[in-house]
Parts: structure tokens; C-alpha cells; sequence
């Protein structure tokens, strides 16, 4: 179905059609002409199926762009997330003269004081920062006509539910609330029945991985081994342009450090740090002055990454929708791409749940050995010097090739120079710290609890997002009087 069919006004099927829209994905085909009736919804897709486009469109329909009020709402768990979802919702609105505003930590307040000051209709908003403005009174939400609950089971993991919970009781009764999950777990079901009335649903099969458009394999490799085959995996694919995703925020300082160390263009990225240091990782990135970016799930959740040629898995994901997120970042815009995994033996059966519900197997390699990644150095090498002949620019060393040949033989001259231009493979020795492994067995609390001690104890800090036994017996101990909200905002600039 194409926007043109919808019942909405012209100044937004001209903003479709600025964006290069014309066919609608399934979610937004189902949801806008729901949500365009008033009545509340509940929206079950993935990510990256045009959710923003689905709730954007009838949220801006509904915006007076000339009353001073705050008129629509959208609470998403990530920066990135607030930051995207602005950018398009301006792109829907920008003949319509309707505005947004993305309010998120780790900015200054005070320039976000600033904005507010000039009238926006709608805000894009983190929750713990969007708490701050309310109890500022910088923001109200006495008028709003819409509030939008984005990626709502992402929220409930990172400990924003009862955040979430504050900001509704704020909000005037006859609003219209959406809400959109991957997934709908016990506390997200209970936020709907509580908040929002009869609501329609709309559900959205999760997308099939095309495996035509992305190689998926695995390497099953001992902890002690993961780095070393990570780096001569690097050495023969030289990817254009990599993620290599890490379970925690300790994990992924550390490789960027190593693989810096060994003498590799990577930068960082997570929770902890400013947004302006994200902001230059993410634009060095982009630019293609690094072409290796170490992540956490929940940092790199909603980054507008394209041109992705490899994924690495150096950890497995806390549950398989995290692998789906993270292959996807490959094998877009009808590109091919490749998903390495490295698995450990004890995590095979967490293997077999992600190829459950991709309903692909994944195909096993080998770790390349020192040779094999050496023989991929020396093949670029080779490259290199085809490539300075075909430039026809070397004419001034002419000289200097004939003295040269004229006292060595010309395979040794060339060989010599071919090791000058190859990066064998560094061995240099690096200890990374030891990550305790995943489990798949979810139904005892002593075993959550003793794996809640490894995360703490020896597995670094979680990089808000993870599931399973974290964040269950995070619930756990909030119902015994315990908060883990205090130490998480400590650690994470997320919200």
C-alpha cells in the first residue's frame, strides 16, 4: 500500500515523498489508519520496520504547529533512539511547520531549557532526562494529545518501568498512547492494562534474515582464544567496515585498547560515555577514519550506521532478538554481509536458540592460523604494489630500482619489498579480562543470583539492556527493597 492511499493531509504526503517514501512497510500500513482514529495501540515489530514513520504520522496530524502547549510526547529508551526519532519526526513535519525537540542526558540542560523555551510541538525524549524537565516544571505534559512508548521492552530492561510509570501519572487522562515492543513480557502487559484504554493490536511477524544478504557463521574457540582468532579473522576479510560487539562495557574499552595495541584502527562505544565523545566516535566512524567500532547492544541500538560489511560477535548476546539487532546492521540496501560468532563450548545451546528463531543454521569455520592470516597481509601487499603501477606515479625511484638490480636478484628485490609493505600479523601478548559465560537456563534464581555475582564480580558492568537472569533478579531484589536505579544511572549516562 503506498502513502498516497492514506487519508492524511497534503503537507505530509509531500513530506513522504521528500523522504523518498512511497510504499509503506507492514507495521505502518496496519498502524497508522488504527492510530489515525484515536483510539489507543499496541504495536508489536521489531526494530528497524518503520515504527517512527507509524506513530510520527498521526502524531503530527494531530499537532497544532501555532499553540505554545507541548502536544505530543515519544519516550524511547536510548539517546541515539531520542536523537533518530527527532530527525525523522521533523522530516514528517517540515511543511507542516511541526517541531521536534530531543531531550536526553548527557546534554546540557540548560540548552535543552533553551529549546523548550522556543515552542516545540512534539519532544523525543529518554525518561530519566524527560523526569528531570518535569520536575523542573521546564517541562508539562497537562496538554499533550499523544504519548508514544518506544521499544517499551528495551525500557523495562534498562530499568526505566517504573520511571515510565511517574511520567503516565503526569499525563491528562483522554490522551491516546501507543506503545511499541519487540516484545510484550508480564510488566509490559501490566503498563498497558493500567495506562491505556481497550487498545487495539497490531503484530508484526519478526523479519526472516535473507541469507543470500548475510553470511552467518560461527568459530568455536576457548575465551583464552576469542582475540587472537578475532584479529586474524580482520587480517583475511579486511573489512571495509565493522562492528564488533562486546557484552559489557569493561569488554569493549579493553578491546579497543588491544586492538589499538596490535595496531588496528578501532574506536569504543557505550553507556558511559559523554555525548560528545560519542558524537566524534560515531562521526570518525562514518567518515571511514576508523573502520572498526567495539559496542555494547544497548550503545549501539538505533546508531544510523550504513555501508556495515562485518559483524563480529566477540561475546553472544544476553538473548537471541540482541543477535537479529546485531546481524542487521549488515546486508542492508540489497548489500551482501557477514556475521562472525565466536562460541565458546558451554554456550552451544544458547547457539541453538539464536538458530531457533532466525530459523537458520549458522555455518561453522575454523579459526585461521598465523599462516592463513599472514598469507591475507601478504595478499594485500601485493594489491598495493599492482595498484602503484597501474598509478604510473613511481618514475622518480627508477633510479634507485636500477642500483637495485644491478647488484640483487630481481625476486629477492621484489620480495623484500613486499615484506616492507605487509602487516604480518602481530603477536603481541594481551590479556583481556574473563567474561563468565551464558546460560540458557532461566528457571532457577540461585543459578540468576550466582550469575548476577559473576556480572558483578568478575564480568565488568553491564551495559544497560541485558536480559535474563539480570534483569529478573534486578526485579527480584526491587520487590525486596533494593534498587538497582541509583547505581545504574551512576554508571550510564543513558537516559
Amino acid at each position: 500500500m503506498k502513502f498516497s492511499e492514506l487519508n492524511i493531509s497534503e503537507e505530509i504526503l509531500k513530506a513522504t515523498e521528500r523522504m523518498g517514501f512511497t510504499e509503506m512497510t507492514p507495521i505502518q500500513e496496519q498502524s497508522i489508519p488504527v492510530a489515525e482514529t484515536g483510539v489507543d495501540l499496541i504495536g508489536q515489530a521489531q526494530t528497524g520496520t518503520g515504527k517512527t514513520t507509524a506513530f510520527g504520522i498521526p502524531m503530527i496530524e494531530k499537532a497544532d504547529p501555532d499553540a505554545a502547549e507541548i502536544q505530543g510526547v515519544v519516550i524511547t529508551p536510548t539517546r541515539e533512539l531520542a536523537i533518530q526519532n527527532a530527525h525523522e519526526l521533523n522530516a514528517i513535519g517540515y511543511y507542516k511547520k511541526v517541531r521536534t525537540v530531543a531531550i536526553y542526558g548527557g546534554q546540557d540542560i540548560q540548552k535543552q531549557i533553551r529549546d523548550l523555551k522556543r515552542r516545540p510541538s512534539i519532544i523525543s525524549a529518554t525518561p530519566g532526562r524527560l523526569l528531570d524537565h518535569i520536575k523542573r516544571r521546564t517541562i508539562r505534559l497537562s496538554d499533550i494529545k499523544m504519548i508514544v512508548l518506544d521499544e517499551a521492552d528495551e525500557m523495562l530492561n534498562m530499568g526505566f518501568i517504573d520511571d515510565i510509570h511517574e511520567i503516565l501519572e503526569n499525563t491528562p487522562q483522554e490522551r491516546q498512547t501507543l506503545l511499541f515492543s519487540a516484545t510484550m513480557p508480564g510488566p509490559i502487559q501490566h503498563l498497558a492494562e493500567k495506562f491505556m484504554k481497550e487498545p487495539k493490536k497490531v503484530q508484526i511477524k519478526a523479519k526472516t534474515l535473507t541469507v543470500s544478504l548475510i553470511e552467518q557463521n560461527y568459530v568455536k574457540v576457548r575465551e583464552a582464544e576469542k582475540f587472537d582468532a578475532l584479529t586474524r579473522f580482520l587480517d583475511i576479510q579486511l573489512p571495509e567496515r565493522a562492528i564488533v560487539f562486546g557484552r559489557t562495557k569493561r569488554r569493549v574499552d579493553e578491546l579497543m585498547r588491544a586492538l589499538q595495541k596490535r595496531g588496528y584502527e578501532a574506536e569504543g562505544i557505550h553507556g558511559d560515555l559523554t555525548q560528545s565523545k560519542r558524537d566524534l566516535v560515531l562521526r570518525r566512524f562514518k567518515q571511514d577514519e576508523v573502520k572498526l567500532l567495539v559496542a555494547t547492544d544497548v550503545a549501539a541500538r538505533g546508531l544510523d550506521i550504513s555501508n556495515v560489511t562485518h559483524v563480529y560477535n566477540f561475546d553472544l548476546p544476553q538473548d537471541p532478538e540482541s543477535y537479529v539487532h546485531r546481524i542487521g546492521r549488515t546486508g542492508r540496501a540489497g548489500k551482501t554481509g557477514m556475521a562472525i560468532t565466536f562460541i565458546t563450548p558451554s554456550e552451544f545451546p544458547h547457539l541453538r536458540m539464536i538458530e531457533k528463531l532466525t530459523k537458520q543454521p549458522m555455518k561453522q569455520v575454523q579459526m585461521p592460523s598465523y599462516q592463513e592470516a599472514l598469507l591475507g597481509q601478504q595478499k594485500v601487499a601485493v594489491e598495493t604494489l599492482k595498484s602503484s603501477l597501474e598509478k604510473d606515479n613511481y618514475h622518480a625511484y627508477e633510479l634507485r630500482a636500477e642500483e637495485l638490480l644491478s647488484d640483487n636478484d630481481p625476486q629477492d628485490v621484489v620480495a623484500a619489498a613486499l615484506k616492507v609493505l605487509t602487516k604480518e600479523p602481530d603477536t603481541t601478548p594481551i590479556r583481556l579480562t574473563h567474561e563468565a559465560p551464558l546460560s540458557v537456563k532461566r528457571g532457577s534464581n540461585n543459578r540468576g543470583r550466582s550469575q548476577q555475582r559473576a556480572s558483578h564480580n568478575g564480568g565488568g558492568n553491564r551495559d544497560r539492556g541485558g536480559r535474563g537472569f539480570y534483569s529478573r533478579n534486578r526485579d527480584n531484589d526491587r520487590r525486596h527493597g533494593n534498587s538497582y536505579r541509583g547505581k545504574e544511572r551512576q554508571k550510564s549516562n543513558n537516559y
